[in-house]
Parts: C-alpha cells; sequence; structure tokens
C-alpha cells in the first residue's frame, strides 16, 4: 500500500512549472467562483453521507478543499481513498499535484512514481514527476520520462514543452526551440487556479518559453492573485488578453531571452496595464553591456566583460586571441545564460584555458575579468541586495573558501561564526558595508531602473561595491525550516511584502501592510 510521509518543505529556487503545468486530467471546479465551489462542495458532503459517492466524487471533493485553501484536508481525503483504492491513478496524480503545489516535493516525486508504476501507458504520470525532476535538476531523469512519452506520442505537448526545457537547460537551445514549436505554438496562454476567499488582483504574468525567467515560486500568492501566464515568445496574438490589472514581466534574461522580450515589450504596449519590469529596461541589464554601464558609476567596480567565440578559445590560437582581447590571468569563462554556477569557470593559465573553454556550451562565450573578493581572512565574500519598488533590501551575505560563492554551496550551515556575519549584514547593511557601498548600490539600482531585480556583490579594500551581477533573476527562497535560520525569516518577509506591496500599488488598489502577506517565509 502507498505510504505519504511529507517531511518539512524544500524550496526550489527555479520556476519551470509555471510554463508546463501539472496535468490534473480532470480540473473539476478549477476558475469556479468560491460561493460556487462552496456550494458544490456541499453537494459532494452529502452524497457521502448518503453513501452515494463514488471515487471520482470523493476526488472531486480533494480538488474542492484545495481550491478553497483548505489543502491539508485535501491531502488527508486523498490518502484516505488511497487506502482503498491504491492503484486509482487520477487519486495518485492529483495527490501528487496537491504536495507539489504544497512544496512537498519528495512526497509529490514519491506519489508519481507510483502512479507511472501503476500505469506505465499513462502519459500524465511521467510528465509530472519528469516536471518535478527538472525542477530539481536531475535533467536526465527528466529527459528520459519525457521520451517514453514522445516515443508514443511525438506530438504530446507537455512533453515536447518538458523535453524543450531539458535540452535549454542543457545549453541546446536550438533543439529546444524545436519541440518548444510543438509544445507552446497555440498553447501560449495558461489560468492558473485561484484560492483565495477575497476579490482576486488579476495578475498576467509573462514568461519565456526556455530558461531565464524570475523563480516567482515564492513571490506570486495564489491566494491574493488570479494569474495568467503568458508564454511571450509563442504568443501569436497580442489582444484581447484574458482580464488583468497589472503585467508582472518575469523575463529576466537579456543574455538568451531578446525574442521572448520583444515580444513582451508588445503585449505591454498592447495592453496599456501597468507593468513591473518593462521588458525594455530588461533588454538593457545582459552582462556585457551591464559591465559596460556601472563601470562608469562612482563607487563600483564592475568587470570588463567580452564575448568571443567559444571555438576559438579552446583553439590553439586561444591564449593569444585571449591576450589579444586585454585580458590577463586570472579570467573567469562563463557561457550566457546560465545561473547558479552552471558553465562557470575559472581559468589561470594558457594549459587550463583550452580544456575549460572546450568544455563550455554554446558559441559564444563570456570572457570576465577576475574580481577578488577575499578578505583578510582567506573568505571570499558575495552579498546579495534586493530591489524592490525603488527600494534596497539585504538578502543574505555568504562566506566560502572557494572563489565561486553561492549561499547553498557556501558552508553557511556548518560555521556559526558566517551566520552571525549573514544577521549583522540583514540587521543593519548599511553599517556592514559602508557608506560607499551603499551609494554604489543605489547608482546601480538607479541605472538598471528596474521594479524587481537583485544585485550580487562584493567590497574592495576601499570599501567600493565588486559587481558580479545584477539583473532580474533572482531568487528569494524562504529559509530552510530549523532555528539555525531563523534569524533569516523576518528579512526575508519583509521582502515577501514588499514584493507584494509594490504588485498592489501597479494595480492601483489600496496598498494596506497585511500580516503575513506572501506566506510564512
Amino acid at each position: 500500500m502507498l505510504r505519504v510521509e511529507c517531511p518539512p518543505r524544500r524550496n526550489i529556487g527555479t520556476d519551470k512549472v509555471d510554463r508546463m503545468r501539472v496535468d490534473s486530467g480532470k480540473q473539476e471546479g478549477e476558475g469556479t467562483p468560491r460561493a460556487e465551489t462552496t456550494k458544490r462542495l456541499a453537494e459532494i458532503d452529502k452524497l457521502i453521507d448518503a453513501g452515494r459517492a463514488d471515487i471520482d466524487a470523493r476526488i472531486d471533493r480533494a480538488n474542492l478543499l484545495n481550491l478553497l485553501d483548505r489543502r491539508t484536508e485535501a491531502r488527508d481525503h486523498l490518502i484516505e481513498i488511497l487506502k482503498s483504492d491504491p492503484a486509482n491513478f487520477r487519486a495518485l496524480n492529483e495527490l501528487g499535484n496537491l504536495l507539489s503545489s504544497m512544496g512537498y516535493v519528495a512526497a509529490a516525486c514519491h506519489v508519481y512514481k507510483e502512479a507511472v508504476d501503476q500505469h506505465p501507458e499513462n502519459p500524465t504520470g511521467h510528465i509530472n514527476l519528469a516536471n518535478l525532476l527538472l525542477q530539481g535538476g536531475s535533467l536526465q531523469e527528466a529527459r528520459t520520462l519525457y521520451e517514453r512519452v514522445l516515443s508514443r506520442q511525438p506530438l504530446h505537448p507537455q512533453a515536447n514543452q518538458g523535453i524543450g526545457a531539458v535540452l535549454s537547460a542543457a545549453g541546446d537551445r536550438e533543439g529546444a526551440k524545436r519541440h518548444f514549436e510543438i509544445g507552446f505554438r497555440g498553447r501560449a496562454v495558461t489560468a492558473l487556479p485561484y484560492r483565495g476567499s477575497a476579490t482576486p488582483v488579476a495578475l498576467l504574468k509573462l514568461v519565456s518559453s526556455g530558461e531565464g525567467n524570475i523563480p516567482t515560486a515564492s513571490l506570486i500568492d495564489d491566494r491574493i492573485y488570479a494569474t495568467t501566464v503568458v508564454v511571450a515568445d509563442y504568443c501569436e496574438n497580442l489582444a484581447p488578453m484574458p482580464h488583468h490589472q497589472v503585467i508582472f514581466n518575469t523575463i529576466g534574461d537579456a543574455d538568451i531571452c531578446v525574442p521572448a522580450l520583444k515580444r513582451a515589450a508588445a503585449i505591454v504596449r498592447a495592453s496599456g496595464a501597468p507593468v513591473i519590469n518593462d521588458p525594455l529596461a530588461v533588454t538593457r541589464t545582459g552582462r556585457a553591456c551591464n559591465a559596460a554601464r556601472m563601470s562608469r558609476l562612482s563607487c563600483v567596480r564592475a568587470p570588463r566583460i567580452v564575448e568571443a567565440p567559444q571555438a576559438l578559445l579552446a583553439s590553439d590560437d586561444g591564449p593569444s586571441a585571449l591576450k589579444g582581447l586585454g585580458f590577463t590571468y586570472p579570467v573567469l569563462l562563463r557561457s550566457p545564460g546560465f545561473h547558479t554556477g552552471r558553465n562557470f569557470v575559472l581559468v589561470e593559465s594558457d594549459d587550463e584555458l583550452r580544456p575549460a573553454a572546450a568544455g563550455l556550451p554554446g558559441a559564444e562565450v563570456l570572457v570576465i575579468a577576475y574580481l577578488d573578493a577575499r578578505g583578510r581572512d582567506g573568505n571570499a565574500r558575495k552579498y546579495r541586495a534586493m530591489i524592490v519598488g525603488g527600494r534596497i533590501y539585504p538578502l543574505h551575505l555568504a562566506v566560502s573558501q572557494h572563489w565561486k560563492v553561492h549561499y547553498f554551496t557556501a558552508d553557511m550551515a556548518e560555521n556559526p561564526e558566517h551566520r552571525r556575519e549573514d544577521g549583522a549584514f540583514l540587521e543593519d547593511m548599511p553599517r556592514v558595508i559602508g557608506s560607499r557601498a551603499m551609494a554604489g548600490l543605489d547608482a546601480i539600482r538607479e541605472t538598471l531602473g528596474l521594479d524587481y531585480a537583485g544585485i550580487d556583490f562584493g567590497l574592495d579594500i576601499n570599501g567600493d561595491v565588486l559587481l558580479f551581477e545584477a539583473n532580474a533573476t533572482m531568487v528569494v527562497n524562504p529559509p530552510d525550516p530549523g532555528e539555525q535560520w531563523d534569524y533569516r525569516r523576518q528579512s526575508v518577509r519583509r521582502i515577501l511584502n514588499a514584493v507584494n506591496e509594490m504588485i498592489l500599488r501597479k494595480a492601483t488598489r489600496k496598498c494596506l501592510t497585511v500580516a503575513g502577506i506572501g506566506g510564512e517565509a
């Protein structure tokens, strides 16, 4: 018998599943006004009390509970159904969908796997399991599942969307485009369920088909917003769009999302609604473009960045080409469009250059001057601050012995002293980084011109900002469970509140600071 345990929620800093929605097979109640949902729930409860409810009606009941934001009840109800009918595909699939939406990723994967094992010919279970695996970075496992579906149904839209996302994440963007053409053409607009009790804010969310979107899982609460997702690069008709009060352009990577940003700009012009992150402003935030703009700012040191052919750097002529571009070792090489340290390497000699370049995907590689962010203790420090509605908020400080610093790979969990340093930054950013760095951050904010963005930076010996990255793609993940992370919760909650207040202001609604808005951090 299937046993479902719900461990602490795990937050994943990707947002791919907004483009490849879980397939519920039967969407009973989705989009129904709350009063109608409550009425339908009462009717099913009467059938159950009378002993006349079949298993589909009982599954419908769980879906209605979910829409009413009674998700724990919905989960328990589905588990009870599966106790009597453990192989029921619809119950398994709906439970997987529900657990995934609640953040119980491991449990959802387990349930989807059971659905796949029990019903190997049903594509829905394969796709939903693959979507979660893709979201967690298990590309090959996800690809195997998508390909299993495509071997039987080559034109299956969700499987083509999924395999396109796998190829995009691996750097094969031309291959991804061929599958996206099948998966998204004519299917670029999706309305997501709304689970709130008050009148929702109608939000139009613009995304790109591939990589480069802002992760918004922690930003857009489906108890506040009725969200319609538009895959901009495959949106053929600019008007009429579904009803919306505000547009959130979540296409954030200017290095790889130019077609999507151009189409998003056209959608924004045709709509006339207020927009968060004007696509035209985003187009100016590519890494090389940003470095050139930011290098002119006071109190900011931005690295020189040049785009070069990957094949040239990987050839015998690579060292001389690098020298001709004006770079000296150490130097950084990066494939455009990748984040979280993927396809990003440090090169310290001619001997290292050719194999390093050869291992990077894509025809072009970014050559980046190395900025040394090590302190007197030999550790590298990378600060992250978020820009929300014109204000700057501290998000975290990561301390690591390695040059490539990310919060999730740094030794923050094991080192209480580093956590204390992080906590001091969150409590009083101006005091910790100093007035020169604050002036530099403000100049970067002004130059970006974005409503929502992040700045990754270090500090030099003079207190100036060492700019690593500044764009819209950065994620705000709630801290993991555990007392050791309690010091971060208020700061994260403050940012999530600020995002919601900004959206409400843009939607011309009266903005109130609501305790707990955006969910518990």
